[in-house]
């Protein structure tokens, strides 16, 4: 297998030629594939299963020049939310200088004009897949923390831009892309959790209670090996008794397209899903910023009954 020095993209070795061999070996998942090339733009679309980018849509809307507080590689996975007439985008941004995501966040007033404000949360680890979600009028992220052999819940003490460190909710393995939601009273969460990093092992818990205690659901792995289905790619959606999980497809490389499944069962002790298209939901353009994959969708139905939704796409180099 060729080391990960010749796999990192041109424009990124010299920085990673200077570090030391354990740094390069603990480099994030991903980044060989991910180097300089990542964006952010906005889909729009009357179906869940017929989302685009609009004509008067510049996209993408976010790049890695936008960001002003660090040197950032790349910018992905982003993650949305309206409070009162502002869109907050959270996502990552891969700082260059550390090698590690961190999470990044840009505002808007109409989903169109977007601007960077500021690194949000660091740590000593690298960070990405920022899932914002809102409850009990309070507001929650779960970051992904692979490096730290967790899954770690955020809380904001001041929206949007100081996070506080809550506790852990899963401990002890590789937990990728981690989604959370609320059904039937209860929390659920998947995560992709294969530890050669073939992102091909989905697992499903559930619990009472944000921190738990988080139980295993009897069907887990829901999905075991075919990384064509198994890592999360945004967002779960619950829609009265619909609920939308998103896939991204990483073979035969990391990140090429989306896909949707519908979960149409779903209890402590059952569990069924059937994918709601035969084609992905998102795949690449094979031009410009999106044009040789797409791996994250966070979709939201707007009054109107129109969908937004922030997305990310690669470019090679």
């Amino acid at each position: 297998m060729k080391s990960i020095k010749t796999l990192i993209k041109k424009p990124l070795r010299p920085i990673i030629n200077k570090l030391p061999p354990k740094l390069i070996n603990n480099l994030p998942i991903g980044l060989p594939e991910k180097s300089l090339q990542w964006s952010i733009g906005i889909y729009i679309g009357d179906s869940l299963l017929d989302l685009y980018s609009a004509s008067l849509q510049k996209n993408p809307v976010l790049t890695r020049q936008d960001v002003s507080d660090v040197r950032a590689g790349f910018v992905a996975d982003p993650f949305m939310l309206q409070v009162k007439h502002t869109w907050y985008m959270f996502f990552e941004v891969f700082n260059s200088q550390t090698c590690k995501g961190e999470i990044g966040l840009a505002t808007s007033q109409n989903t169109v004009d977007w601007q960077y404000r500021q690194i949000v949360l660091a740590e000593p680890y690298h960070l990405s897949y920022p899932y914002v979600f809102q409850w009990m009028n309070e507001y929650y992220m779960i970051p992904e923390t692979y490096q730290a052999n967790s899954v770690k819940l955020y809380k904001a003490s001041k929206f949007p831009t100081q996070w506080n460190f809550v506790g852990n909710i899963l401990n002890g393995s590789v937990f990728l892309d981690a989604s959370v939601f609320r059904y039937a009273d209860k929390w659920w969460l998947f995560t992709e959790t294969n530890p050669e990093h073939k992102w091909d092992t989905l697992r499903l818990y559930y619990a009472d209670d944000l921190l738990g205690p988080w139980i295993e659901h009897p069907s887990s792995p829901i999905v075991s090996g075919n990384a064509h289905i198994a890592r999360p790619a945004g967002r779960v959606l619950v829609m009265k008794d619909s609920i939308i999980r998103h896939t991204q497809d990483c073979d035969p490389e990391y990140g090429i397209q989306v896909r949707a499944f519908e979960i149409d069962d779903l209890s402590p002790t059952t569990y069924h899903e059937r994918e709601i298209s035969p084609n992905p939901i998102l795949e690449p353009s094979n031009t410009g910023w999106n044009g040789s994959g797409m791996h994250h969708i966070d979709p939201h139905l707007m009054e109107n009954g129109h969908w937004i939704a922030c997305v990310d796409g690669r470019v090679r180099l």
